[in-house]
Formats: structure tokens, C-alpha cells, sequence
């Protein structure tokens, strides 16, 4: 089986460190993205197997960058896992609205985090 590739996308450096650490960690590829433009990009370049997300960003929000992969066919199966810091009940209707597949609030515990993504991936805990 082949290994499962992630992309991270955050524009906070340090999150995007743990989450990198935590992934390679746990056997997967990963990809970075600092914004949602290179969110995009990569997205256009590499079949990724689950996004991580982040809403908030400078330039194009995780929403939008969700709402094109949902758009395409080809990565219909792309998993995506939003991570923001807006937890209220209202923006999380607006990320699973968008597409995803599993909104998790800002701050999230890692084992929760890894739990999640090896459910969505189908990969026995």
C-alpha cells in the first residue's frame, strides 16, 4: 500500500512544524503550503490523500481553497481536515458547507489530530 500523502496548510510557521513532525512521525509524505495560492498549486501538481487545513490565511482562505477541490473531479478523493482557530458553531457549519470532511477547532490535541486522520484515511489505529 502506498504511503499516504498530506499537505499541510497553515501560515502560522510554527504550526505547520508540529504538524509536520507529528505526520512524519506517523509514516506519511507531506506536503507544505503557507497560503491558500499554495495551497493551490499543490494541489494542481500532487493527488494529496488529506489537507490539513487552515481557514484563516492572508491571501486565499482554507474555505475557498476547500471549495475548489471539491470542484475537481480528479481529487474527489481527497480527504480535508480543517484546523481553525474559530470554533464557533456558525464557522464550522461554513467549513463542512464548503466540503470538509472534519472541522477541528484551534487547539486540538495531537493523539485526537492523528486518531482523525488515520479514520479518514481508513487506516486501522
Amino acid at each position: 500500500m502506498k504511503t499516504p500523502h498530506i499537505l499541510i496548510v497553515d501560515d502560522e510557521p510554527n504550526i505547520v512544524m508540529s504538524l509536520e513532525f507529528l505526520m512524519r512521525k506517523n509514516g506519511f509524505q507531506v506536503g507544505i503550503a503557507r497560503n491558500g495560492t499554495e495551497a493551490l498549486a499543490a494541489i494542481d501538481q500532487t493527488p494529496y490523500d488529506l489537507i490539513l487545513l487552515d481557514i484563516m490565511m492572508p491571501d486565499v482562505d482554507g474555505l475557498q481553497v476547500c471549495r475548489q477541490l471539491r470542484q475537481r473531479p480528479d481529487r474527489a478523493g481527497t480527504k480535508v481536515i480543517f484546523l481553525s482557530a474559530k470554533s464557533r458553531e456558525a464557522d464550522m457549519q461554513k467549513g463542512y458547507e464548503a466540503g470538509a470532511d472534519l472541522y477541528i477547532p484551534k487547539p486540538f490535541s495531537t493523539r485526537q489530530l492523528m486518531e482523525k486522520v488515520r479514520e479518514l484515511l481508513g487506516l486501522a489505529a
